[in-house]
């Protein structure tokens, strides 16, 4: 990737708060500096907001909900339309080189994120026509029962780094399509990408005052006083489950509405009748996309000891031949993670599996003396209940167990607090039915390294979080349901 190429596109990415259809300053007229996860150097620098700043958005989404609401759904979905068209026609590379640079991972699969992105957009279009309510007489018959469905309000979407233009979108679609007006908090690692998704639903036609977007260096600072506003209507958040239950402590003030897509801790299993070579491709696969820092990104891998030998070594050799390097590079496969913080937490669970007496079957380290690569890893003779078998890794890392017995491996499971996804690997039907109920885990995938998709509802179970977010579901976070009774027409 050509420095001119870089260098143009920075150049048209807004930097400063979107806050009322205004690009502006923060009131403060502090900034921050956004960083190059695989070079370590400043790409660009962006408005911090303040909590003044916050306030002013929050009035602007106050300001703008009714007539927004009062919009008809096929208006709505133009524009929701409209928004999809942009970002996967003309703005798609842009929006693909902006992750990248700012969040690290490969181009091949910011493009794919982008895609993946954009569907939340044309999905909910489709769904903000799609609005129902009901219409029926009570059991007793002497009420008739109307349902309404209407916007819940004014919405707070406080979104993570690893999938910055997904989380957004994924949010976003489903709020706009049913009539709500939203603040955008991105995470202050990756900002760019939820700045230009600004420019992208504004020059969609998205009316002012619906979307402000409003990174921060200090994300408490900004959310709490907007959270604690009697005004705001629904929180959204996507992040970990130790901030997830902060913010709820936060919510119940106000018994504020809240969807959580929280932390998880996926196992990948792999029975003894699997088919080992699809096995060993899927989980290379969902250990290495986004580096590993992805919520639904395998953990930790169980194998039956029938075939624990062949997938473990088939494993180390397909990671150990992946390709590490900036992700503006061809033919990467890994590129950095995204900050220095990332890379210390990543290196000392490691560190602390080794000094444990796990064995590196390959990587272990980090790779460079730039960026914050770290080498897609194997490790094997760690017990069950290890810390890098108990904790989510978010790295490239792949700690390998086996196991003899699947009831005790389900009990291991569900041991665990979270339970966002799981992946295993079998050909006995009843065993996947099974499974699929004693598993305590919201999204399975059999046979599979991908599980994620628009039309299906995404979301886990325990302390992985509440609600779910894409399939027809998605939308239902997003409305209210009022019942009107009225005495029942006289049909004599």
């Amino acid at each position: 990737m050509s420095d001119n190429r870089i260098s143009e596109l920075l150049s048209r990415i807004p930097t400063d708060l979107f806050i009322g259809g205004e690009w502006r300053a923060s009131s403060t007229g502090e900034r921050f500096d956004v960083l190059n996860p695989a070079t370590g150097e400043v790409l660009t620098s962006v408005a911090s907001a303040s909590p003044q700043d916050g306030k002013e958005a929050l009035d602007a989404a106050v300001a703008a909900q009714e007539e927004w609401a009062a919009t008809s759904p096929r208006a709505r979905s133009d524009i929701l339309y409209k928004a999809f068209e942009l970002a996967t026609t003309s703005y798609a590379e842009d929006l693909a080189l902006i992750m990248t640079l700012e969040m690290g991972k490969p181009l091949d699969q910011a493009a794919g994120e982008v895609a993946y992105g954009a569907s939340f957009l044309r999905w909910f279009a489709e769904e903000a026509t799609r609005i129902r309510g009901d219409y029926f007489r009570i059991p007793e018959g002497h009420l008739q029962a109307i349902v309404v469905r209407r916007p819940v309000g004014p919405c707070l979407f406080i979104t993570p780094w690893n999938f910055p233009l997904a989380m957004a979108t994924r949010k976003a679609g489903p709020a706009f399509a049913a009539g709500n007006t939203a603040i955008l908090k991105p995470s202050k690692e990756t900002p760019l990408t939820s700045l230009f998704f600004g420019k992208i639903m504004q020059e969609a036609g998205l009316p002012d005052g619906v979307l402000s977007v409003i990174p921060s260096k200090s994300s408490r600072d900004i959310t709490g006083p907007i959270i604690e506003d009697s005004r705001l209507r629904k929180l959204s958040f996507t992040g970990s489950t130790a901030v997830g239950k902060a913010l709820l402590k936060e919510a119940a003030g106000n018994v504020l509405r809240t969807s959580m897509e929280l932390g998880g801790n996926a196992p990948f299993i792999v029975f003894e009748d699997a088919d080992i070579d699809k096995a060993v491709d899927a989980a290379v696969a969902t250990k290495i996309r986004n580096m590993g820092e992805a919520c639904n990104a395998a953990d930790h891998f169980f194998a039956h000891e029938d075939v624990y030998e062949e997938f473990t070594t088939k494993f180390t050799k397909a990671l150990a031949a992946k390709t590490v390097g900036a992700g503006t590079e061809d033919g990467i496969d890994v590129g950095p993670l995204v900050s220095q913080k990332q890379l210390d937490d990543v290196t000392g669970l490691v560190q602390r599996a080794i000094e444990a007496g796990a064995n590196v079957e390959t990587g272990g380290e980090r790779v460079g003396d730039s960026g914050y690569f770290f080498a897609p890893t194997v490790l094997t003779n760690v017990a069950p209940d290890a810390e890098i078998m108990t904790e989510e890794i978010f790295g490239p890392v792949a700690p390998v167990v086996s196991f003899s017995d699947e009831k005790e491996l389900v009990k291991i499971i569900n041991a665990d607090s979270v339970g966002l996804a799981g992946y295993f690997h079998t050909n006995d039907l009843p065993r996947v039915l099974r499974l699929a109920e004693k598993l305590e885990i919201g999204m399975l995938g059999v046979n599979s390294a991908t599980i994620s998709n628009t039309a299906a509802p995404f979301g886990g179970l325990k302390q992985s979080g509440m609600g779910r977010e894409g399939g027809k579901e998605g939308i239902e976070e997003y409305l209210e349901t009022v019942y009107v009774g009225m005495p029942a027409p006289d049909l004599s």
